[in-house]
């Protein structure tokens, strides 16, 4: 099985595109269950954040898989490939691996290091294992990515210092009005970036920070947490009136402030600018409105060159973290190579097996006479002798560099021993192999 990866990012496609092929504001699990109920790829996560809509599979035929993926993202959005499908990226096997790692170690998200991917990572492993859309080579897969966003996070320094998207988006804000003393901020959604933001905005020492969002719970805790008040989801335009700063972070699937709203509440603010950073995506409010006169509107793209400005000074800990993911795509590699090996292996141990007990079966009338615990004992006893003999074949064949010279030896074994190529690998069998390579590891 291959690990194919088709999707989009802030890397390859503009924010209009992303927001097309965005699934987070959707129901992610029925895509995955979509994905395996019509599609080849025998397991399946989906990925969706504001930065990146992306799909893994696990699939006996990438280029198969590929077609399909782009068919998948355009009828389930219901767009025309011409649309989108110049702006996709692919990658197969220790390419996809590899960026599964980084995108988990937070080399390829908008603020290299921020750590709230590898949580984002983490649910959307939880929706497809919830809906039983993953087996072995994506969990494997996808739990090595945690242990890599942890190993980066322990054994660099990446994430300290990191700005946040909402830290570029205080940036940004700066620039437009200087200081910030006194400035009125309506903050609209209350999920974890909302809370960032707000945080920072209080430490520049804004004045009122209102705070609204369809959960009321949701506003009031946030509220509280920046010394600021929860409005009512339906006073919202009301609370445009008095900002100065707007920030968005919902999950709507469409704009929530047009141009007619913000235009009702800029006609009374003799000139002065209205700042908005839309960090939603899709996005919260439309485009149009950037054409008002005074009204400085941003979106999650336009933080990209704030962020660029922190990234020099933290070079060293990215070269240490992308030395932390090749070694684990290394890891991962091996071990996806080594279950090409694992049918002949199966098939060995069941031979050696046979042998075992036709050969106690053949000395049984001169073993009748022990004792039960002395059988017991020559049973152990010859167990263990085969165990030890297959061990070296079998962790040599699992160990060998590549596939092709994996196929020879394995096809060189089951000819010297007449070993049939049907052999299943059960998923308990998976399972005792994912753990030797565990405790191997450890």
């Amino acid at each position: 099985m291959h690990v194919f990866l088709l999707g989009v990012s802030h890397q390859t496609a503009p924010i209009d595109v992303r927001e097309q092929l965005d699934f987070s504001s959707r129901d992610v699990g029925a895509a995955v269950e979509a994905l395996a109920a019509h599609y080849s790829a025998g397991e399946a996560v989906v990925l969706s954040t504001c930065n990146r809509s992306e799909i893994y599979v696990a699939t006996d035929d990438p280029e198969r898989a590929r077609q399909e993926l782009v068919d998948f993202l355009g009828s389930y959005h219901g767009l025309p490939r011409e649309a989108f499908e110049s702006h996709v990226f692919v990658h197969a096997d220790e390419g996809a691996t590899r960026h599964l790692f980084r995108v988990s170690a937070g080399l390829d998200s908008l603020v290299v290091g921020e750590p709230q991917i590898l949580g984002q990572v983490k649910d959307a492993f939880q929706v497809a294992a919830s809906r039983q859309c993953v087996g072995p080579v994506l969990t494997r897969l996808f739990h090595a990515s945690f242990g890599v966003g942890k190993r980066v996070r322990s054994e660099t320094g990446l994430g300290e210092g990191a700005i946040s998207v909402g830290f570029a988006a205080v940036a940004l804000a700066r620039k437009i009005f200087g200081r910030l003393d006194g400035r009125g901020v309506l903050v609209v959604g209350a999920g974890e970036i909302s809370t960032i933001t707000a945080q920072h905005l209080r430490a520049q020492g804004v004045g009122d920070i209102v705070i609204t969002s369809r959960t009321a719970a949701h506003a009031d805790t946030l509220a509280a947490e920046v010394d600021g008040r929860a409005v009512p989801w339906g006073d919202l335009r009301g609370a445009l009136a008095g900002a100065d700063i707007v920030i968005t972070a919902t999950g709507s699937p469409r704009p929530i402030l047009t141009r007619a709203d913000i235009e009702a509440v800029t006609g009374g603010r003799r000139g002065e600018p209205l700042f908005i950073i839309d960090i939603a995506v899709p996005r919260d409010v439309e485009p149009a409105v950037s054409e008002i006169e005074q009204v400085f509107l941003y979106n999650v793209d336009d933080l990209q060159a704030v962020v660029q400005e922190n990234l020099s000074r933290r070079s060293a800990e990215i070269g240490r973290a992308e030395s932390i993911v090749g070694e684990e795509v290394e890891r991962f590699a091996a071990w996806r190579r080594s279950r090409g090996a694992v049918p002949t292996v199966v098939a060995l141990r069941q031979r050696f097996e046979q042998i075992r007990r036709a050969e106690l079966q053949r000395l049984e009338h001169k073993l009748g006479g022990l004792s039960p615990e002395a059988r017991a004992s020559v049973d152990e006893v010859t167990r263990l002798i085969v165990e030890k003999l297959l061990l070296t074949p079998t962790s040599q064949l699992k160990a060998l560099p590549d596939e092709e010279t994996q196929i020879a030896y394995t096809e060189a074994v089951n000819r010297l021993f007449e070993l049939r190529d049907e052999s299943p690998v059960s998923p308990a069998e998976d399972e005792v192999d994912a753990g030797q390579s565990n405790r191997t590891r450890s």
